[in-house]
């Protein structure tokens, strides 16, 4: 018997992403994926980078020195991670070209061992007035702790691609 295609999966890109027409202003997704942080991602991101930063790298000179007591995740690595776990949900395969990211903030630190987890927000959404066959979408990322509490959120701008016609 054949089935047939819902209106979510003609919104859908094969690899998961949704085309331009599938996103809704107001619409929020709670992600999926999580991820426990570690020290091994702090370490290798903030060393990838070239980032010397103490507060990341040196556990005795937090606990000495600063307020925390332990290090604190890369914030590079956090709006990486983010960004990372909505893609599958989002973006992945219609994604033509990030535009820029706002606003970005990190009100509540994020140390080695917490767990994140996501949300996009769909802020909005215009046509392309330069590229036809795509639009731009403005999205708010927002990440959480285990615990709730808001760690790293941005508004982002991505380029992305319409649904084929048939």
């Amino acid at each position: 018997m054949a089935q047939h295609a819902t209106a979510q999966d003609i919104n859908r890109h094969k690899r998961g992403g949704l085309y331009f027409e599938g996103f809704n202003a107001g619409e929020v997704f709670e992600h999926r994926y999580t991820r426990t942080v570690t020290q091994m991602d702090n370490m290798l991101f903030s060393n990838m980078t070239l980032n010397p930063q103490p507060l990341h790298i040196d556990r005795h000179f937090c606990e000495q020195e600063t307020e925390w007591g332990q290090p604190l995740m890369n914030s590079l690595f956090t709006l990486g991670l983010m960004i990372g776990i909505s893609v599958s949900d989002v973006s992945n395969g219609t994604t033509i070209a990030n535009l820029g990211m706002v606003d970005t903030k990190f009100p509540h630190p994020l140390f080695e061992g917490d767990t994140v987890h996501c949300t996009t927000e769909v802020l909005g959404k215009r046509e392309s007035k330069s590229k036809p066959g795509a639009g731009i979408v403005e999205l708010l990322h927002r990440a959480y702790n285990q615990d709730n509490k808001l760690v790293a959120e941005c508004r982002r701008q991505a380029f992305i691609k319409m649904r084929p016609s048939a």
